[in-house]
């Protein structure tokens, strides 16, 4: 049985025994599970050899391993015990690489992971973040279409068109022409006042009583700005239905 101590030092580009041990197998291009102890052996003391001439600090760690590997090396060459008689039971040996190789094997694991996390960390720092804000006040256009109560700006603009074509089948085939100017902002007061006398609500139709293009978008320009200020909301009771128009209380 042989204890591997935890790796705490680095030296150069390496991070400890574990570390050097693996760059030695992908170097020389060796199978992980059938570690020729002989030649890494070699390679390893090689390099614990250059590290003192360097001058450099060996931690002990390094001398551990260099003696554990001595120790597999020594044992791999002892010749292996037969049995005396073909039948007799006896308990196959554990090779002694095994140890070093689930360690190894451990270490490699947690060394892709760090590199994983690092290289996430290096993502993640090229974002940039801001506090949370206040969105309540938009929760009834949270799905960027919802303008009313349950009417969608397409509902709007389906209602519109279908106004459209009843003012142009209704438009009579003699008429007197007065052009009279008139702003959203006016619109919108006006739509209030006749709110404040309906009782309660207003079909969406009944506010477009005339038969000029430009009045017709200016009063529906009205009606989108005060459901966008939450001053009216527009109500569908079923789909294609008709649209009404109620005053939000308190308003």
């Amino acid at each position: 049985m042989y204890n591997f101590m935890e790796y705490k030092v680095k030296i150069g580009a390496f991070e400890g025994p574990l570390d050097l041990l693996l760059h030695l197998i992908h170097q020389l291009e060796i199978d992980i599970y059938d570690i020729p102890v002989a030649e890494i052996t070699e390679q390893y003391l090689d390099y614990i050899h250059t590290m003192k001439e360097l001058e450099l600090d060996v931690a002990s760690e390094y001398l551990v391993m260099a003696a554990t590997l001595l120790a597999i090396k020594s044992k791999m060459l002892l010749p292996k015990q037969e049995p005396d008689e073909p039948d007799e039971d006896y308990t196959v040996e554990e090779d002694p690489r095994e140890q070093l190789v689930e360690r190894l094997l451990e270490y490699k694991k947690y060394k892709e992971a760090a590199s994983t996390f690092k290289r996430l960390e290096a993502g993640r720092s090229e974002i940039f973040t801001k506090p949370p804000s206040d969105l309540s006040a938009y929760a009834s256009d949270a799905d960027g279409r919802k303008i009313g109560a349950n009417v969608t700006i397409y509902d709007m603009i389906g209602a519109l068109n279908k106004l459209l074509r009843r003012k142009k089948l209704q438009k009579p085939l003699f008429t007197k022409i007065t052009r009279q100017e008139i702003s959203i902002e006016e619109r919108m007061d006006e739509i209030l006042k006749q709110l404040e006398t309906a009782p309660g609500s207003v079909q969406f139709y009944d506010l477009f009583s005339f038969h000029d293009k430009e009045q017709i978008v200016v009063t529906f320009l009205a009606v989108l700005e005060l459901i966008k200020r939450h001053q009216i909301m527009a109500v569908q009771e079923e789909n294609f239905g008709d649209i009404t128009v109620v005053r939000k209380e308190g308003d």
